[in-house]
């Protein structure tokens, strides 16, 4: 097709000059806040600038326009992006947008993580099916050391009372330790996924040998109304810190990728920031259940009450994050 010059320019240029002037409006204030319909007036202009390039583009006789569009539609570019740089960062939206967002992007390493966690509560549960000596080994926890029976018995007779005026500091050491370990979890991704790997196992064999003691020992009710309450969003922010050091170790080892190290890293590390995030919050959560709820049994606390808050709190975390931000992910 031939381009009439003349004609093209003169239909072009007040529309030029338009986004021109928006672009240095927008670069003398960089703090301008738009309207939708400036917004969408400016991405109007912007589209039209980048086509009339893509038309000048293969005329070697015109250098001066095509030097001009390209340079408009470079400033406009970067403006578009440097808005959203400039966006002020919300709590709210990173935790109801981008955890969500982030997490359902690495969905495969997340079902990997869980994939290790089963396959060592399978393993810790034979163990003890086949050596009850091997629960010092997987339980490495004083409280889990005595019989199920008698762990109730006693919780039934102390009704809590044993963290009267300390739940606060009690809440404290949950957060810490739980952190400690999740946090280990993902930088053990480090050792290219192994270290992770093999904490996700031994995390979950430590699990499957609790379950399995206290099913074995005839308090599945109690054994629920324990974990339930803190352990519906505990373990699986251990799984996702799992998952967050898998990505990292898929990072390091690049296989299949074209990409460079630091390339690979750079597009890892907001996933790997906001996956951390996330589940620095929910053992937060987590730690502030298990201190003032969930240690509270029978008959302070029915095990159904219990064991119904534990069921509500894993489904409404199975539905944020599957669900969460994905109107806006899709805009």
């Amino acid at each position: 097709m031939i381009l009439d010059l003349p004609r093209f320019v003169d239909s072009g240029r007040p529309r030029w000059r338009t986004l021109e002037e928006r672009v240095r409006r927008l670069e003398a204030d960089p703090a301008a806040k738009l309207s939708l319909a400036e917004i969408e007036e400016f991405h109007a202009l912007y589209r039209h600038a980048c086509a009339s390039l893509a038309r000048v583009a293969p005329l070697a006789s015109e250098p001066e326009l095509k030097r001009y569009l390209e340079w408009l539609v470079s400033r406009a570019y970067c403006e578009i992006h440097a808005s959203a740089a400039r966006e002020p960062f919300s709590l709210r939206r990173w935790f109801f947008e981008s955890f969500p967002q982030a997490f359902r992007r690495r969905a495969r390493a997340f079902q990997v993580s869980v994939a290790l966690t089963l396959l060592g509560a399978a393993f810790g549960a034979l163990a003890m099916g086949l050596d009850a000596d091997s629960k010092a080994v997987l339980m490495p926890f004083g409280h889990l050391q005595v019989s199920p029976k008698e762990r109730v018995a006693k919780e039934a007779a102390d009704r809590g009372r044993d963290l009267a005026g300390n739940k606060g500091r009690f809440s404290a050491q949950l957060m810490t330790h739980n952190t400690r370990v999740s946090f280990a979890l993902i930088a053990l991704g480090m050792t290219f996924g192994t270290g992770t790997f093999l904490a996700l196992f031994y995390n979950g064999a430590i699990l499957g040998a609790v379950v399995f003691d206290y099913v074995s020992g005839g308090e599945t009710a109690f054994l629920l109304g324990w974990l339930l309450p803190h352990g519906a969003v505990e373990i699986p922010a251990i799984v996702i810190a799992g998952q967050a050091g898998l990505v990292l170790g898929h990072a390091l080892i690049g296989h299949g990728s074209r990409q460079t190290l630091a390339e690979r890293m750079r597009a890892a590390t907001p996933d790997l920031v906001t996956l951390a995030g996330g589940v620095a919050l929910m053992l937060v959560w987590a730690g502030i259940v298990e201190a003032f709820f969930s240690q509270y049994h029978e008959p302070v606390l029915p095990y159904a009450v219990k064991i119904a808050f534990g069921l509500v709190e894993g489904a409404l975390l199975a539905v944020f994050l599957s669900r969460a931000g994905r109107k806006e992910a899709a805009a």
